[in-house]
């Protein structure tokens, strides 16, 4: 059974006869050092995609928590996610709970052990006078073997630091403030695996205001592809927020070719904008019920006690549960199909070969505004013609994702163009986000009449559609308004 764990921790080269600070300085209260043998054997692909990507898969002997390791980045820097399998009779090969995680990765290539790594620990813990613990501070001494057809041996001293569940980053600082005094700094690698096989994880891009506008969309797309996989193993687990976060990278994605395409050739991306469609569709199914289940619920609990007849929350559970796992079943059906593998290696291919035009070598700050002008245009037509439709809600549908498209245009040359372009992306969700409200009350409506249809909680059912149907006429209302502060912002 896998277990998962948040881990914050931070690393340090040490020279070999530097000594560590007093820890009791630091927190009042230190207790150690354990001393510990740990053996553990890493598994990549032979082109350590896993590394690149900054994860890390071992099995590990030793120490008070052996077995399978499977660590994945959380979106923070110093944090990852850390997923456990005990170690059962596996030796050769990652069991499958944890190898299914990282197939965003592998995508049908093998994994293998890459490198031997054997460490001699001692730990201190630092806790507060309630025993409560804030951080261990480990010092290791590392002996590396790499693994294939040729083998090299390395061995370094390193200092780890991991919060507990009483600490804070403000400790992480502190702790990092007296190491430094004791000539202990902040190691180049991220991991013992990195520092034996010399491979880094892959860079997002930096962006400055002098960079090129093919350099801005580039970096974005960067960024939603390491979003994209960070999110898979979340939504193989069924984790909260994934399939929504792991959805919007994937309109993101979409939306930047879309609207950069005299960046980023058009023609050369339309395959690859298909493919993200059919993504965010696969996905959305999980994610509208979830969004339709979790507004259902927030109604009901607005209602007095007394207007809530029969029990209308065991209905909406039976309705909604059996969707909602066949929809998580499909979704992972999807990413372990080679359609979702193929997506994958389209997106790696554009970020290593990307198809610029020649607008590309422009300044961003020159070429992006026209750009994410064009996306404003867009919105402004599509908003016009749904105050004007006397049966508004298809286009008031069109006109929420073009302003979704302008968000994330602006999103996009935001770090080139700076704070016009941040008002801009924020006037936009706050468009999106009202004609999001709509569209899901036009959702909505029709399930509560089914769910309330022949029923004995007909009545509750009632009152949450005469809600549906009362906020809609609200965010009609509230349009114009919002739209016209919107078209007061100017890059």
């Amino acid at each position: 059974m896998a277990t998962s764990v948040t881990e914050t921790e931070r690393k340090y080269e040490a020279p070999s006869d530097a000594s560590l600070p007093d820890l009791t300085d630091i927190t009042g209260v230190a207790t150690g050092p354990e001393v510990f043998d740990l053996e553990a054997t890493y598994f990549d692909t032979d082109d350590y995609r896993l590394a690149r990507a900054g994860v890390t898969l071992r099995r590990r002997v030793g120490g008070d928590d052996e077995g399978w390791h499977l660590k994945l980045p959380a979106g923070e820097a110093d944090t990852r996610q850390e997923v456990r399998v005990p170690l059962g009779r596996a030796v050769k090969h990652p069991p499958k709970d944890l190898s299914s995680l990282v197939r965003a990765h592998t995508r049908g290539n093998g994994l293998g052990p890459v490198a031997e790594i054997r460490t001699n620990r001692r730990r201190w813990q630092l806790t507060n006078n309630n025993g409560q613990l804030l951080a261990e501070v480990v010092d290791d001494v590392v002996t590396a073997q790499t693994m294939g057809s040729s083998t090299t041996t390395t061995s370094w001293r390193e200092i780890e630091v991991e919060l507990g569940e009483g600490g804070d980053r403000e400790l992480l600082d502190t702790v990092e403030q007296h190491l430094s005094e004791a000539g202990i700094h902040p190691s180049s690698s991220k991991s013992k695996l990195s520092q034996v096989i010399g491979v880094k994880r892959d860079a997002i891009p930096t962006i400055t205001k002098k960079s090129s506008a093919g350099e801005v969309v580039l970096a974005y797309l960067h960024e939603q592809r390491a979003a994209l996989q960070n999110q898979d193993p979340r939504v193989r687990r069924n984790e909260d927020d994934a399939v929504h976060q792991m959805r919007v990278a994937t309109r993101r994605m979409r939306s930047a070719l879309q609207a950069f395409g005299k960046i980023v050739d058009r023609d050369a991306t339309r395959t690859l904008t298909d493919e993200l469609k059919w993504l965010a569709s696969v996905l959305g199914t999980s994610r509208d019920l979830e969004v339709l289940r979790t507004r259902f619920e927030d109604a009901l609990h607005t209602l007095p006690p007394e207007l809530a007849l029969g029990d209308v929350a065991a209905r909406m559970t039976r309705h909604f549960a059996p969707l909602e796992a066949k929809a998580h079943k499909d979704s992972v059906a999807a990413l372990d199909d080679r359609r979702y593998f193929d997506l994958l290696n389209a997106i790696d291919t554009l970020l290593t070969s990307p198809p610029l035009t020649k607008l590309a070598s422009g300044k961003a700050k020159d070429v992006l505004p026209k750009l994410v002008e064009k996306a404003r245009h867009r919105l402004d037509v599509r908003v016009e013609a749904a105050l004007k439709a006397n049966n508004n809600d298809e286009p008031l549908h069109e006109a929420r994702k073009a302003a979704k498209r302008l968000r994330y245009s602006a999103e996009v040359a935001e770090p080139a163009l700076g704070s016009h372009a941040t008002h801009l992306r924020k006037r936009a969700k706050d468009v999106q986000t009202l004609l999001g409200d709509h569209q899901d009350s036009v959702v909505a409506r029709p399930v509560l009449l089914e769910l309330g249809r022949g029923d004995e909680n007909g009545f509750t059912f009632g009152l949450l559609y005469g809600k549906e149907v009362e906020l809609a006429h609200k965010t009609e209302a509230a349009l114009p308004a919002l739209w016209r502060k919107l078209t007061k912002e100017h890059l």
